[in-house]
């Protein structure tokens, strides 16, 4: 279908996607996620073929994952990264990496070994923190825990393939990635300790107004830092996090009103536009074909989805709360063992190095997929037993 065409189709399953949670959320909470990326698969070329593969939506893509992240960013908690939480976060993620990269040397020999341990080791932080905010469980203990796990279960396996599955050597990407990280903390320093009244007066005069320096404000940073990680060859999406990091610090004295009023227009252009295109055309991209030339594989899917819930989520319950119930420490797992972005990034770069077969990455995929549909419907569900 032409780019026109998927213009128009792409906007309608953003607003169908919606309603359509709306709409089962009296039965089930199923996130809006769920459906943009289930028709996102239906509308795709290997089915209903209502939109294709293009550079622009590909683009736009980009940009809602890039602002998914700034997002994420803006809304981690630190001192959870610190403390008990995030140690243990750190523990887990060690634990299934180590566990993860075993498995795929049974399976895969090779290069394909560390795909398949990177892939059995991520968390879709990005995912989950819709559901989190959807839910009113960010803040709580319940969503710190998942936050933590989220974050270290998506950058880990960034710096990772940053390191091993990079253009450079594992030497020379390590240092590359140690530049990058100093000047991340130097940013991140510079706006805890300065005050920055002028900026907030700015950001308070240009709220109403067509300036909307806040907003332009958000997407220099963003621009700014992800341009950096790119010249250092180093993955854009830690320069997004660390963006939003820098973003929270510079408008933590600001007015509560007005961080709420800034808050809701990034919600808009980040959850109302861009990664809803992310989402949808994650399921547009999402190699059917591959599948339905080997239905065996199928088969195959459900137990990639049981590997990850076993191998990233049973150590994702190290993180939770203390005192947490078993329900809560099931629903930390669960929403831990919750995959698909790194997964889409890992197998892209296994079938260019022919380290795993299309089909292969199409199976991984579609386990990702599935994480995403079924493990937060069956936290929640969990949970609110």
């Amino acid at each position: 279908m032409s780019d026109p065409a998927s213009l128009l189709v792409v906007p309608l399953l953003m607003i169908a996607a919606a309603l359509a949670s709306r709409a089962t959320a009296r039965w089930v909470a199923v996130p809006v996620v769920v459906f943009e990326l289930v028709l996102g698969v239906v509308a795709g070329p290997d089915a209903l073929g209502w939109v294709d593969r293009t550079p622009f939506l590909a683009q736009l893509s980009q940009f809602g994952v890039l602002l998914l992240f700034f997002v994420a960013g803006s809304e981690i908690d630190a001192a959870s990264l610190r403390g008990r939480t995030g140690r243990r976060a750190w523990l887990g993620w060690a634990i299934s990496i180590c566990v993860g990269v075993g498995v795929g040397f049974v399976a895969e020999p090779g290069f394909g070994a560390l795909i398949i341990g990177i892939c059995l080791a991520s968390t879709a932080l990005g995912t989950l923190l819709p559901i989190l905010r959807d839910a009113g469980d960010l803040g709580t203990p319940f969503g710190s825990a998942v936050g933590a796990v989220g974050t270290v279960g998506e950058f880990g396996p960034i710096i990772a393939i940053s390191v091993f599955l990079g253009t450079r050597s594992p030497g020379m990407s390590t240092v590359v990635l140690v530049v990058f990280a100093v000047i991340a903390l130097a940013a991140i320093l510079h706006a805890q300790r300065r005050p920055h009244h002028r900026l907030h007066r700015i950001v308070e005069s240009t709220l109403h107004t067509s300036g909307q320096f806040a907003v332009r404000c958000v997407l220099g940073v963003l621009a700014v830092l992800v341009f950096l990680a790119l010249q250092l060859g180093v993955d854009m999406l830690l320069g997004a996090f660390t963006a939003g990091i820098v973003w929270r610090l510079l408008m933590r004295d600001a007015d509560e009103s007005t961080r709420r009023s800034v808050e809701a227009k990034v919600d808009a252009l980040a959850f109302g536009f861009l990664v809803p295109v992310f989402f949808v055309y994650t399921g547009v991209k999402f190699d059917l074909r591959a599948l339905l030339d080997a239905p065996l594989a199928f088969t195959v899917i459900p137990m990639i989805a049981v590997a990850l819930l076993l191998i990233r989520g049973v150590p994702s319950m190290l993180a939770a709360p203390d005192g947490a119930s078993r329900r809560e420490r099931a629903a930390v797992g669960l929403m831990g063992a919750t995959a698909l972005p790194i997964i889409v990034v890992a197998t892209d770069i296994g079938v260019e190095h022919h380290a795993i077969t299309s089909t292969e990455a199409a199976v991984f995929v579609g386990a990702g997929v599935l994480s995403v549909l079924v493990f937060p419907i069956v936290a929640t569900a969990v949970r609110n037993r």
